[in-house]
């Protein structure tokens, strides 16, 4: 590597291609691939999120810690339905898709939809608003969330 290319992002940094690039590594169950995307400093929203669970992540370790454990939980095998929408900010996209797989504990397939406006900047997802069905979250995730975590 040269130094020219030192710092620079690995992954696509065209908001569109980089959300693209982001569902493969979902579906690869890639997650530390996926936290990479995020800048440091990055703000996550989940206006919908159930009690229990946090409405606002901010930075990187935060989402991190959030998603660890999302493959031990749903096993995301496809993403059926997506479509991309520009918006008149470059680096934002709004983003309708659905996602199917399985529920890991039970074996039972499950289908989530989100819409969720992402902005990407400098290739890293800096703010990203999650509008997902919490009705639709597995009886293990709940549990795994609400319950303390062990301390060191």
């Amino acid at each position: 590597m040269n130094d020219s290319e030192r710092g620079k992002p690995t992954s696509p940094t065209a908001p569109a291609d980089l959300y693209r690039h982001g569902l493969q590594l979902l579906l690869d169950k890639d997650i530390d691939g996926w936290v990479a995307l995020c800048d440091d400093h990055a703000v996550f929203e989940f206006p919908f999120a159930p009690d229990g669970y946090p409405k606002r992540l901010e930075g990187r370790a935060a989402i991190a810690a959030y998603l660890q454990d999302y493959p031990d939980h749903v096993d995301l095998q496809s993403f059926p339905y997506l479509e991309i929408h520009r918006t008149d900010a470059p680096d934002t996209l709004v983003v309708e898709m659905r996602a199917v797989g399985r529920i890991v504990a039970t074996g039972a397939p499950c289908e989530i939809s989100y819409i969720a406006v992402v902005t990407v900047v400098n290739g890293r997802i800096t703010h990203y608003r999650d509008y997902w069905n919490p009705l639709l979250l597995p009886a293990s995730m709940s549990a795994a969330k609400s319950s303390p975590t062990p301390t060191s």
